[in-house]
């Protein structure tokens, strides 16, 4: 009951009931609102948070209960990834040496160059590399050997195209000048022989222009100097001579 004091009534203030807080000035206490923004009804606790995740962005791997799982923790970005066991990089990065090796026989410096592009450590590279040369799946020599057969009697190549093609493939240059010692010096043969089988298709044009087009054929192929010269002329002068109409004569 109020009471009076000098004619004016004054009530005794409300207490709020089960401990509710008093509003201020008449405005009654802020209420969370029955549902999240996009209409969908609103959610505590552990469904809540997760929810929260989903609509506000991944957060701390802290914010999540203990026990999630990693797949439910996908949107972390601070997750930190279990490391992978060394070993098991190590047999990835063999593998995929073999079946390189299986299509292509590599240098050991194209081997490196393999290794290098499967996270393993350059320790671990060079180990690998010596095992495969130990077990004789890496043997720069036998390449150059084989390169240089190739060369010559595939290609026709001299020994400057040689030289050339075997530096390419990461062969370092004393298995290189190995592999051409043992190529017999007869490049003005192979010049020769290689010119003969293009001169007959140049028997239309001006020797001039015969010539030209026959030296730049035999430079591609690591013959220059001297020997393209004279192995020009001849295939093209023995070309002429059985054939009525221009013939290549030398000019001196």
């Amino acid at each position: 009951m109020g009471h009076t004091n000098g004619g004016e009534e004054h009530l005794a203030p409300v207490i709020p009931l089960f401990g509710g807080a008093r509003s201020k000035a008449g405005v009654p206490p802020r209420r969370e609102p029955d549902s999240e923004p996009d209409g969908m009804p609103r959610r505590t606790g552990e469904e809540g948070l997760w929810r929260s995740a989903l609509i506000d962005g991944p957060r701390r791997r802290s914010d999540f209960p203990a026990g999630h799982s990693d797949a439910e923790a996908e949107a972390d970005p601070d997750a930190a990834e279990a490391p992978v066991d060394p070993e098991e990089l190590r047999r990835r990065a063999e593998e995929v040496l073999v079946r390189r090796l299986r299509g292509k026989q590599l240098s050991v410096s194209e081997a490196r160059a393999v290794l290098r592009e499967n996270d393993v450590d350059r320790d671990t590279i060079e180990d690998i590399l010596d095992e495969f040369q130990h077990r004789g799946y890496l043997d720069d020599r036998t390449l150059a050997q084989l390169l240089v057969t190739s060369g010559v009697e595939r290609k026709g190549q001299g020994r400057i195209a040689l030289s050339r093609a075997l530096s390419q493939r990461g062969i370092p240059r004393d298995v290189v000048e190995e592999a051409l010692e043992e190529l017999p010096d007869d490049d003005a043969e192979r010049a020769l022989e290689f010119a003969r089988s293009k001169a007959s298709g140049m028997s239309r044009l001006e020797p001039d222009t015969a010539l030209r087009r026959l030296l730049g054929q035999l430079a591609r192929r690591g013959y220059g100097g001297s020997v393209a010269m004279n192995a020009a002329r001849t295939a093209l002068r023995e070309a002429g001579s059985g054939r009525s109409g221009v013939r290549f004569v030398d000019s001196d």
